[in-house]
């Protein structure tokens, strides 16, 4: 079982997001060229009004894409260790393994190695947290 791996969803830009920028930017050129086409043949407030709108809608575009990547860059999910706890009914010796495929509680297992005559049961099965660490502003 592979642990500690980040999905490789997390690292893509939403697809919807995506077209929507890329629109607003089609349309944010259009609407340069619109610009120049008015500012030629000699209107030049609807030239002014069209390259202000084409240059916010630009520029907001490529705002929301770079923000959208460094969010999906700095969002990561890590797979938890999901853990075995293995115990003797006898001695009460305790081992902790790695999860594997087909662990359930109250498993019988091998014979435990300090008392043969005994088989080991599976009285656990958890997942690892790890606790973030605490900052402090000041």
């Amino acid at each position: 079982m592979a642990q500690n791996q980040t999905s490789p969803a997390t690292k893509r830009i939403s697809t919807y997001l995506m077209m929507i920028v890329l629109i607003v930017i089609a349309l944010s050129i259009v609407s340069l060229i619109l610009a120049a086409n008015a500012y030629l043949i000699g209107d030049g407030l609807t030239a002014g009004f069209l390259a202000i709108i084409g240059l916010i809608a630009m520029t907001m575009s490529i705002f929301t894409l770079y923000q959208s990547r460094r969010q999906a860059v700095q969002m990561k999910i890590e797979i938890p260790k999901v853990m075995t706890t293995i115990e003797c009914k006898k001695c009460g010796t305790k081992t902790v393994r790695e999860y594997q495929r087909g662990d359930y509680v109250y498993k019988e297992l091998d014979a435990c190695p300090k008392c043969p005559d005994t088989k080991q049961i599976i009285t656990a099965i958890y997942k690892e947290v790890k606790e973030k660490e605490k900052t402090y502003n000041v």
